[in-house]
């Protein structure tokens, strides 16, 4: 098994230490003929209007959308969750529209508010660590969505499917838990 990290720009290195730590192989992803060679990808926290326009140029965006009908699950970590959201607002933009929720982004306010925080997760017995950096949040979640994960109320992550979103970045803890539930929706145990 082999594991793309989008690496356009974000933290994807946090992402390819959580993998190499799990014994998985990996590779960088920066253009659409890379996600041949790959299993699944992860799209890591950054700027998502960033990444949107280098997904823009030579049908890359089109290449990620179709992965999940591939076979290939995806995995968004907060400006990665905004790329697969079907809605994203304040302000609005464009998406990949893969998974049926609405996200606001930068709601937890600027990077001084960022925060360590613990909320429930249905993977896990105990609470989960999550670390919010301009963190989007998921306003509306759709019928068909079932929420993983839970923070003040509110839910932060979510899957449809074999995509999985985190509004938070579960690369910069030490807790491996979603990283593990997205390599078994890739198939490996």
């Amino acid at each position: 098994m082999k594991v793309g990290i989008l690496a356009l720009q974000g933290d994807f290195e946090a992402h390819a230490r959580v993998l190499e730590r799990l014994g998985v192989g990996w590779s960088y992803v920066k253009r659409a003929e890379d996600l041949g060679g790959i299993d699944a990808l992860i799209l890591p926290g950054g700027e998502s209007t960033t990444f949107l326009k280098f997904l823009e140029g030579n049908g890359f965006a089109e290449a990620v959308r179709q992965l999940p009908a591939q076979g290939k699950p995806l995995f968004g970590t907060c400006a990665g969750a905004i790329l697969l959201a079907r809605e994203v607002t304040h302000p609005p933009q464009p998406s990949l529209a893969l998974v049926d929720v609405t996200i606001e982004r930068n709601a937890y306010g600027r990077q001084m508010q960022s925060a360590v925080r613990r909320g429930r997760c249905a993977l896990k017995g105990d609470p989960m660590e999550m670390v919010f950096i301009r963190a989007p949040v998921i306003r509306r979640v759709g019928s068909g969505v079932r929420v993983l994960g839970e923070c003040e109320g509110l839910p932060v992550c979510v899957e449809q499917d074999n995509c999985l979103l985190a509004t938070f970045h579960p690369e910069l803890t030490r807790d491996t838990t979603l990283h593990e539930h997205f390599l078994c929706l890739a198939g490996k145990p």
